[in-house]
Protein backbone atom coordinates (compact mmCIF):
# COMPACT_ATOMS: atom_id res chain seq x y z
CA UNK A 1 0.00 0.00 0.00
CA UNK A 2 1.58 3.50 -0.95
CA UNK A 3 2.94 5.37 2.09
CA UNK A 4 0.15 7.70 3.24
CA UNK A 5 2.19 10.97 2.51
CA UNK A 6 2.22 10.20 -1.08
CA UNK A 7 -1.29 9.33 -1.32
CA UNK A 8 -0.83 13.18 -0.10
CA UNK A 9 1.06 14.29 -2.19
CA UNK A 10 -0.80 12.36 -5.19
CA UNK A 11 -4.02 14.30 -4.30
CA UNK A 12 -2.00 17.67 -3.89
CA UNK A 13 -0.60 17.50 -7.32
CA UNK A 14 -4.32 16.79 -8.65
CA UNK A 15 -5.54 19.79 -7.68
CA UNK A 16 -4.07 22.08 -10.25
CA UNK A 17 -4.97 20.14 -13.69
CA UNK A 18 -8.96 19.71 -11.86
CA UNK A 19 -8.74 23.48 -11.75
CA UNK A 20 -8.69 24.18 -7.99
CA UNK A 21 -5.11 25.60 -7.49
CA UNK A 22 -2.49 27.35 -8.47
CA UNK A 23 1.52 27.54 -7.47
CA UNK A 24 1.74 26.85 -3.79
CA UNK A 25 -1.98 27.97 -3.08
CA UNK A 26 -4.03 25.75 -0.78
CA UNK A 27 -3.37 23.00 1.69
CA UNK A 28 -4.60 19.73 2.20
CA UNK A 29 -4.08 16.98 4.89
CA UNK A 30 -4.89 13.21 5.81
CA UNK A 31 -5.10 12.35 9.48
CA UNK A 32 -2.56 10.04 10.83
CA UNK A 33 -2.79 7.57 14.26
CA UNK A 34 -3.30 10.94 17.01
CA UNK A 35 -1.97 13.57 14.36
CA UNK A 36 -2.13 14.20 10.64
CA UNK A 37 -0.10 14.89 7.79
CA UNK A 38 -0.11 18.38 6.13
CA UNK A 39 1.39 19.78 3.26
CA UNK A 40 4.52 22.11 3.86
CA UNK A 41 4.23 26.11 3.84
CA UNK A 42 5.68 27.71 0.37
CA UNK A 43 6.27 24.70 -1.47
CA UNK A 44 5.01 23.43 -5.29
CA UNK A 45 3.12 20.36 -5.07
CA UNK A 46 5.36 19.25 -8.06
CA UNK A 47 8.60 18.92 -6.10
CA UNK A 48 7.36 17.42 -2.96
CA UNK A 49 8.85 14.14 -1.88
CA UNK A 50 7.57 12.21 1.13
CA UNK A 51 10.19 13.89 3.38
CA UNK A 52 9.09 17.08 2.90
CA UNK A 53 5.65 16.37 4.53
CA UNK A 54 5.32 17.49 7.97
CA UNK A 55 3.31 15.42 10.85
CA UNK A 56 1.10 17.30 13.00
CA UNK A 57 0.16 16.49 16.44
CA UNK A 58 -3.57 17.91 17.83
CA UNK A 59 -1.46 20.43 20.35
CA UNK A 60 -0.13 22.50 17.53
CA UNK A 61 3.50 20.88 17.64
CA UNK A 62 4.70 19.31 14.17
CA UNK A 63 7.71 16.88 13.55
CA UNK A 64 10.06 16.80 9.94
CA UNK A 65 12.10 19.02 8.04
CA UNK A 66 9.57 21.23 6.96
CA UNK A 67 7.06 23.73 8.25
CA UNK A 68 3.76 22.88 7.51
CA UNK A 69 1.08 25.03 5.96
CA UNK A 70 0.18 28.11 7.61
CA UNK A 71 -3.11 27.04 7.48
CA UNK A 72 -2.55 24.22 9.77
CA UNK A 73 -5.14 25.57 12.87
CA UNK A 74 -8.43 24.93 10.66
CA UNK A 75 -6.94 21.48 9.72
CA UNK A 76 -6.65 20.31 13.51
CA UNK A 77 -9.35 22.21 14.78
CA UNK A 78 -12.09 20.18 12.15
CA UNK A 79 -10.03 16.94 13.20
CA UNK A 80 -10.06 17.53 17.00
CA UNK A 81 -13.63 18.15 16.85
CA UNK A 82 -15.19 16.08 14.36
CA UNK A 83 -13.80 12.48 14.55
CA UNK A 84 -15.48 11.60 11.42
CA UNK A 85 -12.87 13.40 9.51
CA UNK A 86 -10.26 11.75 8.07
CA UNK A 87 -9.09 14.61 5.18
CA UNK A 88 -8.70 18.40 4.94
CA UNK A 89 -8.80 20.31 1.49
CA UNK A 90 -8.43 24.45 1.19
CA UNK A 91 -8.17 25.75 -2.61
CA UNK A 92 -8.31 29.16 -4.03
CA UNK A 93 -10.23 27.94 -6.77
CA UNK A 94 -11.64 30.83 -9.27
CA UNK A 95 -15.66 30.06 -8.97
CA UNK A 96 -15.50 29.76 -4.87
CA UNK A 97 -13.20 33.15 -4.75
CA UNK A 98 -15.20 34.52 -6.84
CA UNK A 99 -18.56 34.20 -4.24
CA UNK A 100 -16.51 34.60 -1.19
CA UNK A 101 -15.31 37.53 -2.12
CA UNK A 102 -18.99 38.62 -2.39
CA UNK A 103 -19.84 37.29 0.75
CA UNK A 104 -22.51 35.00 -0.02
CA UNK A 105 -23.95 31.62 1.31
CA UNK A 106 -24.95 29.53 -1.73
CA UNK A 107 -28.77 29.09 -1.33
CA UNK A 108 -30.27 25.28 -3.07
CA UNK A 109 -30.37 26.49 -6.47
CA UNK A 110 -29.59 22.50 -7.49
CA UNK A 111 -29.90 19.92 -5.30
CA UNK A 112 -26.38 18.85 -5.14
CA UNK A 113 -25.98 21.15 -2.44
CA UNK A 114 -27.12 18.61 -0.18
CA UNK A 115 -23.92 16.42 -0.88
CA UNK A 116 -22.45 18.96 1.95
CA UNK A 117 -24.80 17.86 4.17
CA UNK A 118 -27.64 20.64 4.61
CA UNK A 119 -29.52 23.08 2.35
CA UNK A 120 -26.89 25.47 1.81
CA UNK A 121 -23.09 26.48 1.35
CA UNK A 122 -22.51 28.59 4.76
CA UNK A 123 -19.73 31.33 3.70
CA UNK A 124 -17.16 31.59 6.88
CA UNK A 125 -16.66 35.31 8.34
CA UNK A 126 -13.56 36.84 7.45
CA UNK A 127 -10.56 36.66 9.15
CA UNK A 128 -6.90 36.63 8.23
CA UNK A 129 -5.21 33.46 6.66
CA UNK A 130 -3.48 30.91 9.46
CA UNK A 131 -5.02 32.55 12.54
CA UNK A 132 -7.28 31.14 14.93
CA UNK A 133 -10.43 33.59 14.51
CA UNK A 134 -10.30 32.29 10.92
CA UNK A 135 -10.42 28.47 12.52
CA UNK A 136 -13.13 29.75 14.62
CA UNK A 137 -15.11 30.74 11.72
CA UNK A 138 -14.18 27.93 9.48
CA UNK A 139 -15.46 25.48 12.41
CA UNK A 140 -19.11 27.38 12.43
CA UNK A 141 -19.56 27.59 8.89
CA UNK A 142 -19.36 23.78 8.87
CA UNK A 143 -21.52 22.36 11.54
CA UNK A 144 -23.18 19.81 10.60
CA UNK A 145 -21.29 20.29 6.52
CA UNK A 146 -18.80 19.14 4.66
CA UNK A 147 -17.92 22.10 2.91
CA UNK A 148 -17.78 26.03 3.26
CA UNK A 149 -15.94 28.88 1.98
CA UNK A 150 -14.12 31.63 3.54
CA UNK A 151 -14.83 35.00 3.13
CA UNK A 152 -12.32 36.54 0.74
CA UNK A 153 -10.42 33.77 0.49
CA UNK A 154 -11.15 30.17 -1.09
CA UNK A 155 -12.96 26.99 -0.06
CA UNK A 156 -12.67 24.33 2.44
CA UNK A 157 -14.11 20.86 2.80
CA UNK A 158 -13.72 18.16 4.96
CA UNK A 159 -14.68 14.28 4.02
CA UNK A 160 -13.68 10.74 5.48
CA UNK A 161 -10.58 10.42 3.34
CA UNK A 162 -8.30 11.94 0.49
CA UNK A 163 -9.70 10.70 -2.04
CA UNK A 164 -13.67 12.04 -1.27
CA UNK A 165 -12.08 15.37 -0.35
CA UNK A 166 -10.88 15.67 -3.95
CA UNK A 167 -14.48 14.73 -4.89
CA UNK A 168 -15.65 16.88 -2.75
CA UNK A 169 -13.40 20.14 -3.96
CA UNK A 170 -14.56 19.58 -7.57
CA UNK A 171 -18.10 19.14 -7.14
CA UNK A 172 -17.78 22.87 -5.06
CA UNK A 173 -16.02 24.77 -6.81
CA UNK A 174 -18.10 23.48 -9.84
CA UNK A 175 -21.30 24.26 -7.97
CA UNK A 176 -20.07 27.77 -7.29
CA UNK A 177 -19.60 27.79 -11.61
CA UNK A 178 -23.26 26.60 -12.19
CA UNK A 179 -24.73 29.29 -9.49
CA UNK A 180 -21.96 32.08 -10.83
CA UNK A 181 -23.52 31.48 -13.92
CA UNK A 182 -27.15 31.18 -13.43
CA UNK A 183 -27.11 34.55 -11.59
CA UNK A 184 -26.16 36.17 -14.82
CA UNK A 185 -29.23 35.24 -16.60
CA UNK A 186 -31.84 36.21 -13.70
CA UNK A 187 -31.95 34.80 -9.97
CA UNK A 188 -31.50 31.65 -9.45
CA UNK A 189 -34.81 29.39 -8.38
CA UNK A 190 -34.32 27.92 -5.02
CA UNK A 191 -35.94 24.23 -3.79
CA UNK A 192 -37.93 24.49 -0.96
CA UNK A 193 -37.07 23.27 2.76
CA UNK A 194 -39.06 20.16 1.91
CA UNK A 195 -37.37 19.51 -1.65
CA UNK A 196 -33.93 19.27 0.17
CA UNK A 197 -34.95 17.53 2.80
CA UNK A 198 -35.52 14.52 0.70
CA UNK A 199 -32.98 15.20 -1.35
CA UNK A 200 -30.77 14.38 1.73
CA UNK A 201 -32.49 11.35 2.83
CA UNK A 202 -32.27 10.30 -0.30
CA UNK A 203 -28.25 10.63 -0.34
CA UNK A 204 -27.83 9.25 3.23
CA UNK A 205 -28.38 5.53 1.14
CA UNK A 206 -27.10 6.76 -2.53
CA UNK A 207 -24.15 4.99 -4.27
CA UNK A 208 -22.41 1.74 -3.32
CA UNK A 209 -22.87 1.31 0.80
Amino acid sequence: MPDLRQQLIATAQAMQPAGLNRGTAGNISVRHGDGFYITPTGMPYSTLAADDIPLMALDGSHTGRRKPSSEWRFHLDLYATRPEVGAVLHAHSPFAVSLACLRYDIPPFHYMIARFGGDTIRCADYAIFGSEMLSTAAIAAMAGRKGCLLANHGLLVAAKDLTEALALAIELEELCEQYWRACQLGQPVSLNAQEMAEVIAKFAGYGQQ
